[in-house]
């Protein structure tokens, strides 16, 4: 009986821990690759919607996730710097877990399963070939003479929420609050910065804070921030991309980035995980061709997520029209239908 091939995983994130899990349940010999620590902060929204909760079930996350001490959002409501919507049910509830908890639980389980993970230093990617995953996350771009997308997050206490996830929305961008376990709150936003515009930290910070009299601003007036949690991250392109056109095989933010607004990135993680299992472990056992497991990782990720990416890609382009932004609060608040669809679609 031959042994099975090693593969080895770049990027320790949600998509390659889980990856990596998931193979060692299966007796693949598999290496992380991570360039950072644990624990460590990441700017991303810190819930998880949609399909997610069935993936995790059926890798058997949820119980590890459940353990960590998840909190479960129920409602979500809209605002604008002048408008606001009442709380409205999520038509599923999403589960919200801190990835400074998150990504350090996983990568524990990792290595009780068997795995070897590498932290702390940069592998090249110059020459990723057979039996190498990239699960390196979001890549940076950037639009030549648009502008440049960046995301920030931190934590803090001290907020009292109207709905268990909120989303502000300017014409600078939109923050999401959700509640967090032990009274702490993930506030996360995505914002536009036009080409040759330079700004310093603290006035990146305080786009988190909004615009004196708005709802964000009278939300977070009395915050006690985690500066610790504080992190940002620049580059971000927001434009859809196929798994297919990919001459590697990814998982996660590294075939494509869906629009913060929908709140479905963690989701989609998992899921492209689960769907690099199969092929990947007949690979490590001799079964098909290293070629064959890529074109068949790449056309399952494109078919699950195509429709959900098509419909991000105008949902954010909606949210991020200010002239438009008055009359989507109000259409969210009061059409079941728009809401539901909405929700739906993009997951």
């Amino acid at each position: 009986m031959f042994a099975s091939k090693p593969i080895q995983i770049f990027g320790g994130g949600l998509a390659g821990l889980t990856l990596g899990i998931a193979l060692r349940q299966r007796n693949v010999p598999v290496t992380i690759h991570e360039a950072g620590q644990y624990p460590r902060h990441r700017v991303c929204g810190e819930f998880i919607s949609g399909r997610g909760h069935a993936t995790l079930a059926r890798l058997g996350l949820r119980q590890l996730i459940d353990e960590m001490g998840s909190a479960n959002a129920l409602t979500t409501a809209f605002f604008t710097s002048t408008k606001s919507s009442t709380p409205r049910p999520l038509p599923t509830p999403a589960l919200c877990l801190s990835r400074f908890t998150l990504d350090a639980a996983l990568a524990n389980k990792f290595k009780e399963v068997g795995g070897e993970l590498i932290t702390g230093k940069r592998a090249s990617l110059e020459t990723i070939g057979e039996g190498i995953v990239r699960a390196t996350g979001r890549r940076a771009q950037v639009e030549p003479d648009g502008p440049r997308w960046f995301g920030l997050k931190i934590h803090a206490r001290n907020v009292a929420l109207v709905a268990d996830l909120e989303m502000h929305v300017s014409a600078q961008g939109y923050v999401g609050i959700c509640k967090l376990n032990a009274g702490e709150v993930n506030i996360c936003g995505l914002f536009r910065k036009p080409a040759g515009e330079n700004s310093d930290a603290a006035t990146a910070r305080e786009l988190l804070r909004g615009q004196p009299g708005s709802p964000l601003r009278e939300r977070l007036a009395g915050a006690e921030f985690d500066e610790a949690s504080f992190c940002a991250i620049a580059g971000l392109s927001l434009r859809p991309q196929q798994a297919a056109a990919r001459a590697e095989i990814c998982v996660g933010d590294a075939i494509t980035m869906i629009p913060p607004v929908t709140g479905n990135g963690m989701s989609m993680a998992f899921e492209s995980a689960e769907l690099a299992i199969a092929p990947l472990t007949e690979w490590s056992r001799g079964e098909i061709s290293w070629s064959a497991a890529r074109e068949r990782i790449a056309h399952d990720c494109d078919a699950v997520f195509a429709r959900r990416l098509a419909w991000a890609k105008w949902l954010q382009r909606l949210v991020l029209t200010p002239a438009l932004q008055n009359p989507l609060v109000t259409l969210a608040a009061h059409s079941d239908w728009f809401w539901r669809m909405a929700f739906e679609r993009t997951r």
